[in-house]
């Protein structure tokens, strides 16, 4: 277990390369307790720190951990506030490359027998991409076939884990405080990142999570998924089919191009509901950096690349379809069954009133109802949906922050590629034909009769562990009862002793920088 110095050091040191870009100015706020504006006040002695705080570069400059969360605390606008997290979207996850013979290391490493020239015909050592956590380099293997070959950065897995050691402690330390705190479940937050980059540090994972996305977009022939070459790929090397498209970034080459772009932002958002609401299995970073356009041929028009697939979300059928509702009910004004959806989802406490929580989200709703996407003011939408959720006790659900991400992130892309589309008019029919399929008497009835055929299947099992739990009682009398054990306390710090301990390193940090 590591030391509550090594914590505190580790959040010192970060806490004064934050300071340099402003990014602890926020805690200088009088809402802020007198403690925590005095500590991010020293760390600022000395740094020439900005005016306006820049919350990307700071956390750039503290280390590849600190990128990944910034990009995990983008998704959170009601944790650390709008214009931080509007702020850290742009947060570039990027780093100059590595020279090839380091990366070949590791690619030679990965293969227990001969080396990658074993494998591949040739290797471009220029990288078409360098990460906080890994490197990809442009391939051709001894078949012939043009590939993306991604690395991890040597001794990546060490940093990450001690940074995340230091997270979790300080969200603890975050969450005892109560309140708002609790409400906001700092560490519910962490577990989300620490699951990210978990996945991320081993490539065979990502491998399958690009198997199983293509099987869900099957439905969706344009919105292509790179196909994954298992015998060349490992923990540590992700071997996939070279996408031959435009980055979705590079403005000047689509203007260049000629494809229906109304088409191809509806197979955007035909493929991200063909994930999340259908498969419930979705891409979770679908930025224009991860998109690609194919043009054209003969046979068909335009087609959607999607590449890197560290991040994706998860959710079970029953939130899918909670969510199917809530996004139905929004788009078609019925914020009556909204509301109820929200208090059978356990979203809402049930002290809370259905036709206020209603009211509520029709002053949000209406304003924006009818408008295209970038004629929505996203300050006022958000701020308003927050004021909601703060109004009625709403917890935090981690298995819609991803969702909601992602969410914003398509509709951003989709409008890059066609400003007059319109997300919720292109998503209501295919998410009221979902609604009827699965919500209809015969689903319904479908459902029903799978939920108590497999009830029913495990009452020889509960009849089973019941008798072996209650057995026949024996001859010999019971003992006299024995009082309950002690219960062992862990010790912790009080608040005001950390943020003491943190201001006194603080200052030792200053000295020494």
């Amino acid at each position: 277990m590591t030391a509550t110095v090594t914590h505190l050091w580790r959040m010192l040191v970060w806490g004064r390369r934050l300071a340099r870009h402003g990014a602890l100015r926020p805690f200088e706020s009088p809402r802020a307790p007198f403690a925590i504006r005095a500590v991010a006040r020293v760390a600022r002695i000395g740094t020439g720190a900005p005016a306006r705080p820049d919350f990307a570069s700071g956390l750039a400059a503290v280390g590849p951990a600190a990128v990944k969360l910034g990009q995990a605390l983008a998704t959170r606008p009601d944790l650390i506030g709008l214009e931080a997290a509007m702020d850290l979207v742009r947060l570039q996850d990027s780093l100059p490359p590595l020279p090839f013979a380091e990366m070949e290391a590791v690619l030679n490493a990965s293969y227990a027998n001969g080396t990658w020239r074993d494998r591949f015909a040739s290797i471009d050592e220029t990288p078409v991409g360098a990460a906080s956590m890994a490197q990809v380099h442009r391939g051709v293997t001894t078949d012939g076939r043009q590939v993306a070959i991604k690395m991890l950065r040597p001794g990546i897995e060490a940093q990450l884990v001690e940074a995340i050691d230091t997270y979790e402690w300080a969200a603890g330390h975050i969450e005892l405080l109560g309140g708002e705190f609790a409400r906001l479940r700092p560490r519910a937050v962490i577990a989300t990142f620490k699951g990210w980059t978990e996945a991320e540090l081993d490539l065979r994972r990502e491998a399958s999570n690009a198997s199983e996305l293509a099987e869900a977009v099957l439905g969706e022939p344009d919105f292509v998924v790179p196909g994954i070459d298992w015998a060349r790929s490992s923990r540590r090397v992700l071997v996939i089919d070279w996408i031959d498209g435009i980055k979705m970034g590079d403005t000047a080459a689509l203007a260049a191009l000629d494809f229906d772009r109304r088409k191809l932002a509806e197979v955007l958002v035909h493929g991200f509901l063909a994930q999340a609401i259908a498969n419930g299995f979705f891409h979770a970073d679908m930025h224009q950096g991860n998109l690609f356009v194919i043009p054209p041929t003969e046979h068909h028009g335009a087609r959607l690349g999607v590449i890197d697939f560290g991040i994706m979300g998860r959710i079970n059928r029953r939130a899918r379809m909670y969510l199917a509702e809530i996004l139905y009910g929004l788009v078609t004004g019925n914020y009556k069954r909204v509301a109820e959806i929200h208090f059978e989802a356990g979203y809402v406490p049930p002290h809370h009133s259905v036709g206020a929580f209603a009211t509520a989200l029709r002053a949000v709703g209406e304003p924006i109802r009818g408008k295209r996407a970038k004629d929505v003011n996203i300050t006022q939408l958000l701020d308003g949906l927050f004021g909601i959720t703060r109004s009625f006790d709403m917890a935090v659900q981690p298995h819609l922050l991803l969702l909601q991400k992602t969410m914003v992130m398509v509709e951003g892309v989709a409008l890059t590629l066609d400003p007059q589309v319109n997300m919720w008019e292109v998503a209501e029919p295919y998410v009221r034909d979902w609604v009827r399929d699965e919500m209809g008497p015969e689903a319904i009835i479908a459902d029903a009769i799978v939920e108590n055929s497999r009830a029913l299947a495990q009452l020889p099992r509960i009849l089973r562990q019941w008798v072996a739990a209650n057995p026949i009682p024996g001859a010999a009398p019971e003992g006299p009862p024995l009082p309950p054990l002690p219960v062992r306390r862990v010790a912790r710090w009080s608040t005001g002793w950390v943020v003491l301990a943190s201001g006194l390193g603080a200052a030792a940090v200053w000295l020494l920088h």
